[in-house]
């Protein structure tokens, strides 16, 4: 779920990023002024970011997994901390809000049957396919569901691209290929942004337009190069456990079953078809493919155990003073995996201190500056979330049952892994220049002379896979930027020897824990740039939007021209 993408990709250093360079403010913008930004630039609290990061990652806390004994706990020192830093309670007077849950553990699995044109196929669970069910319901059956091959899966209308264009998918099963058309590209030209993946590329995105569409059932192609991972990631990551949340339907809106299948499996079925995936996808990437019925039909199953529960996000607010209908976001999610697999010590507590006890240092102090600071012109927001580590569901949660209308909501920043390390000469656009955020983002680098760099492996779209995903899905304009390897202290060569040593050896690990020889300097840049991108935005009257060819803007567009007194 990392925006950082396991901190594995270190950005390309040699050149700046100017896809976009006449990125410009809309006209009439009101930014304060460079010297009242000076003159307001606080000290970040280094004693007060150790201090919370070493608290929430001890083992005290027990990796703070939600849903368990140990939130409680959890959620009362992040709530002490809030109130300390000048937050107020944020959620009607409360500084909780609930975030049920629903966990589904699939067993009894059946084989995929494949029938219609000549003899019957079957194919494993786990190492042919996989499956599970977004709806609470105690058994999944899919029984001669009609096959589709439907591309890519994407509508949509803004590029007018419609993979579904003249089917009725009702009842039946959609085969969708990974990633997006531009997946292969060399640039980051071409409809779908070339190389750079989009959200129409995100396995999440083609089970949501399946389950619009109607499908009963959905299975992604598995390709490793355009998924970016093995098969050995989708095989361990849709076994066990999956959680959601919950629904007033129960997931009745969403299809029965959601799954992938190997690439070998698919070429197979096309076969007994007597269609060509390869052909198929390339004809796929073309605008104005036609979907392909496969006059074959799919039959699988499983049981569900279901469990529900409640976590909680952590919302605390410092009102603005001009336009306190006006809210500007600031997030990071508090949970980890608690109690993990032993390594050779024996410890077994995933105690999650640069993941993401950081971000939650980072939360409070940026809180404490603010308010140091007196209020802004607007609203600031606070947001601590749950269930991250789950697949984004507190930030989920709240972006489909906001405190303070999305419509009313300026933007914001996430903050997710800040890894300890020296200062960087640059920093990256996660996503790219997808939003008149950008024009902060670079005026902010130039006055602390510091480089905007390429997002490195843009194609693994690393912008969708943290907490800021989900308000930007809803329209609202987020923040993820990304400290780069170049580093004052020691270059790139020990800018990537930290990042791997992350990666390789503590990335949801129980060694991931707090040391006092941490460098706090490139966290402590963080931060900074964090406060200003934040300040500007609250202490202004600008209303950005996504470029005019983005993903997002039609839902912005669509919200605020409803909205009364917002956007």
């Amino acid at each position: 779920m990392k925006s950082r993408l396991l901190l594995l990709a270190a950005l390309a250093l040699s050149t700046s990023v100017h896809a976009h360079a006449d990125t410009k403010l809309p006209k009439g913008t009101a930014l304060p002024p460079p010297e009242m930004r000076d003159e307001a630039k606080p000290a970040i609290s280094v004693p007060l970011m150790k201090e919370v990061t070493r608290t929430l990652a001890s083992d005290a806390f027990e990796g703070r997994a939600p849903s368990t004994s140990v939130e409680p706990k959890v959620l009362d020192y992040i709530v002490a901390q809030f109130k300390a830093a000048g937050l107020q309670p944020g959620n009607k007077g409360q500084w909780l809000q609930p975030v049920p849950t629903v966990e589904i553990t699939a067993a009894n699995e059946t084989p995929l049957t494949i029938a219609g044109k000549g003899a019957a196929q079957t194919f494993a669970f786990g190492s042919d396919y996989v499956a599970a069910s977004y709806r609470v319901t105690p058994q999944t059956r899919i029984k001669d569901s009609e096959l589709v091959f439907v591309g890519y899966g994407i509508n949509a209308p803004e590029l007018g691209w419609n993979d579904y264009a003249g089917v009725d998918m009702k009842g039946k099963t959609a085969v969708i290929l990974v990633n997006d058309p531009d997946y292969a590209a060399e640039t980051e030209e071409g409809p779908f942004k070339g190389r750079r993946m989009t959200y129409y590329g995100r396995w999440t995105y083609k089970f949501e337009e399946a389950a619009r569409q109607g499908a009963t059932a959905a299975l992604i192609v598995h390709d490793t190069f355009p998924a970016a991972y093995g098969w050995n990631v989708v095989n361990s990551s849709w076994t066990g456990a999956q959680y959601y949340v919950q629904t007033p339907d129960d997931g009745a809106s969403q299809t029965a079953a959601n799954g992938w299948v190997q690439k070998p499996v698919a070429e197979a079925i096309l076969k007994a078809a007597g269609q060509d995936l390869a052909a198929l996808s390339v004809a796929a990437k073309r605008k104005g493919f036609k979907a392909v019925p496969l006059g074959l039909t799919a039959s699988f199953g499983f049981d569900n155990q279901v469990r529900k529960s409640v976590s909680n996000n952590v919302v605390g607010i410092l009102p603005g003073k001009v336009h306190p209908d006006q809210y500007v976001l600031y997030s990071g999610h508090w949970d980890h995996l608690g109690h993990c697999t032993p390594d050779a010590s024996g410890d077994g507590i995933c105690n999650g201190a640069v993941d993401n006890a950081t971000g939650i240092a980072a939360l409070t102090a940026l809180a404490k500056a603010n308010s140091e600071a007196g209020p802004a012109a607007r609203s600031q927001v606070f947001l601590a979330v749950t269930l991250e580590e789950s697949g984004l569901l507190g930030s989920e949660y709240y972006a489909a049952n906001p405190v303070y209308p999305l419509d009313h909501t300026v933007g914001g920043v996430n903050m997710d892994a800040l890894l300890p390390a020296p200062r960087s000469r640059s920093y990256a656009m996660v996503g790219g220049d997808k939003s008149d955020l950008t024009s902060l983002f670079r005026d902010a680098l130039a006055d602390e002379g510091l480089r905007e760099v390429p997002e490195d492996h843009s194609e693994r779209g690393g912008y969708y896979r943290s907490d800021h995903f989900s308000f930007a899905k809803r329209g609202v304009p987020m923040f993820n930027i990304e400290r780069s390897t170049d580093l004052f202290e020691g270059g790139t060569a020990a800018g990537d020897a930290l990042s791997e040593e992350y990666t390789a050896k503590h990335y949801h690990a129980p060694s991931d824990e707090y040391s006092d020889s941490w460098n706090w300097d490139g966290i402590v840049e963080d931060v900074s740039l964090f406060y200003r991108l934040g300040r500007d935005l609250a202490d202004s009257d600008f209303w950005p939007n996504w470029h005019k060819d983005d993903e997002f803007r039609a839902v912005r567009d669509k919200a605020c021209a409803a909205s009364q007194g917002g956007c």
